[in-house]
């Protein structure tokens, strides 16, 4: 069984935490590569991280997006302090902000299995389960990305939780961005992921009550540790401390 290193980041700076991803992700290939070099009693392991947070308002475009689904100006963006960057993960445009539980896995699935398509359904199915554990039945739409409600009427599906990763030589980056109790006026300012006749929710909206973080945060950990099937290692809670090896 895998370990993954776990660490709640709390509120980040979506730059600073970017950063932080592809620091993890670069050093993992590189210690990957120079792997090829050594003799399998030699070799050092992939590390796995999972990092859960919440970023301050910001906006998010990914490869396949267009600019023209970020319905603000900079002038808006300044006045609200809200950032937007242009990102390296797939999907289109989003929005990120507090009350939203963000999940960055930074997986060698090497170690797992080799299907990003396989992958990118756990994390969805984590998602499915949690907000069954809520009583409601959450599902995929196809040729959509996301966790979706309602998925069975076209009018009325909305989307719960968004996804978009990136993945080099194996290791993932990115993740997803679950709804919890997120203030939704603020994808009123993009064309979410580019789909513009769905609408987006959240549990809170949902279940017409505030919900609390920590709770749903161990529920979706205990899911996807049960579909990846991988044990936590629980660090300090100092930033991610073997970063320290990127820069030597």
């Amino acid at each position: 069984m895998q370990q993954v290193v776990f660490h709640d980041l709390g509120s980040i700076d979506f730059k600073e935490c970017w950063e932080l991803q592809e620091a993890i992700l670069d050093a993992t290939v590189r210690q990957k590569m120079e792997n090829r070099n050594l003799n399998a009693e030699e070799q050092f392991p992939s590390h796995h991280f999972l990092l859960f947070c919440e970023h301050p308002h910001v906006f998010t475009l990914g490869k396949s997006g267009t600019e023209n689904h970020l319905l603000v100006n900079a002038n808006w963006l300044t006045e609200n302090n809200a950032t937007y960057y242009k990102i390296n993960r797939g999907g289109d445009i989003t929005y990120h902000g507090p009350g939203q539980l963000v999940g960055y896995p930074i997986f060698d699935l090497d170690f797992f299995f080799n299907d990003i398509h396989k992958y990118l359904r756990f994390l969805e199915e984590a998602i499915i389960l949690t907000c069954k554990d809520y009583g409601l039945n959450a599902g995929r739409i196809v040729g959509l990305t996301g966790v979706w409600l309602d998925i069975e009427d076209p009018i009325k599906a909305r989307k719960i939780c968004a996804f978009g990763v990136r993945c080099s030589r194996w290791v993932t980056m990115h993740g997803f961005a679950f709804n919890v109790n997120t203030n939704l006026s603020y994808f009123r300012k993009i064309i979410p992921c580019g789909i513009e006749d769905k609408g987006v929710t959240s549990l809170e909206k949902e279940l017409g009550r505030s919900l609390d973080l920590e709770e749903v945060k161990s529920k979706v950990l205990l899911h996807l540790q049960e579909l990846f099937q991988f044990a936590i290692r629980m660090e300090s809670n100092e930033l991610l401390p073997w970063t320290n090896r990127i820069n030597a």
